[in-house]
């Protein structure tokens, strides 16, 4: 594997699945693979899960964690090309990503939307650069566009869960107070399009994912109608895509506390699992009662999450 963006990346999803099972049921029986191996976690955005589980899944197979937070532990890095660099940015990435790759042999990258720009988000700038100009292995610890360790770690929790063989999952969108990336839902439909699973995605007009990710999911603008029956709920709240009109890209539509998923949207699901990728905004994507609720995922997984990214650098490696 040399680089993890999208589902199709993992290969064949049930031998993922079942590797993942194998992984979490004996993290350390690779050691060895990544011993006298380094990977490099750049973080050009926060994080706690991400960064967290990402240097325990690379110990855990053996490997030596370098974690740069761009801007804090580096100079600030120009991303753009044929810019006049006059401003508070030192150095450009076309030579940081060079020298960042001579000392590891996998690169992990975090750098979020920046939500102006649909064409530079969604042409994944900064990922390519990464690519083009490292010449190591590429893993998407959330991008512009993608969240796939997030998507992995949640079909993990629901192959875990689920009661029946096709359950239904919906993603819920749900009101939030700042524009947020399209990253993680992204992710979601795109994993649960290529899995087993009755899918659903519920949101306000205006709101539509772009179809390279949405697919042929089902699409249900009435969110009680979404959630009928269903089996887990997935709330994440996303700015608009700006499908319909680019102009709107990474606004905010709709603040409309009647999406929050509280216990009167969970009365009409089949005791649904809730999940959410955390962090969340209580009373706001969900009420305290159904986060706190026997039937919040929530914890499992974010736990989830140290498999999922295990299981990529485990691949990873063996491909080296």
């Amino acid at each position: 594997m040399k680089s993890f963006f999208h589902v199709q990346d993992i290969g064949n999803l049930n031998s993922a699945i079942n590797e993942a099972f194998q992984v979490k049921k004996t993290p350390f029986a690779w050691k060895e693979l990544g011993m006298n191996r380094t990977i490099m976690l750049v973080f050009f955005n926060g994080s706690l899960r991400t960064r967290l589980s990402s240097q325990k899944a690379a110990l855990n197979l053996g490997m030596n964690p370098i974690v740069l937070n761009i801007g804090q532990d580096s100079w600030k890095l120009e991303t753009e090309m044929g810019v006049v660099m006059d401003g508070d940015k030192s150095e450009h990435l076309r030579e940081a990503i060079p020298v960042m790759a001579s000392y590891c042999d996998i690169i992990g990258i975090r750098s979020f939307a920046g939500l102006s720009d649909r064409e530079y988000d969604y042409n994944e700038t900064v990922l390519k650069q990464f690519i083009e100009f490292g010449g190591k292995p590429v893993i998407s610890l959330e991008s512009a566009t993608v969240h796939p360790c997030q998507a992995f770690a949640d079909l993990i929790t629901i192959e875990e869960h689920k009661r029946n063989p096709r359950p239904k999952v919906v993603m819920t969108w749900a009101p939030h107070p700042k524009a947020l990336p399209q990253a993680v839902p992204n992710s979601f439909a795109e994993w649960m399009n290529a899995a087993d699973v009755d899918f659903v995605i519920t949101h306000p007009e205006g709101y539509e994912l772009d179809p390279r990710f949405a697919g042929n999911a089902k699409v249900e603008y009435d969110q009680m109608k979404a959630l009928e029956g269903a089996d887990f709920v997935y709330a994440k709240n996303w700015s608009c895509p700006g499908v319909r009109d680019r102009s709107q890209y990474g606004s905010i539509l709709s603040k409309d506390m009647s999406w929050t998923v509280d216990d009167r949207h969970m009365a009409v699901t089949n005791n649904a699992f809730f999940m959410h990728c955390l962090p969340v905004r209580r009373n706001m994507i969900v009420s305290d009662s159904v986060i706190d609720s026997p039937t919040s995922l929530v914890i499992p997984e974010a736990a989830n999450r140290v498999v999922s990214a295990q299981v990529v650098m485990k691949r990873m490696l063996e491909s080296l």
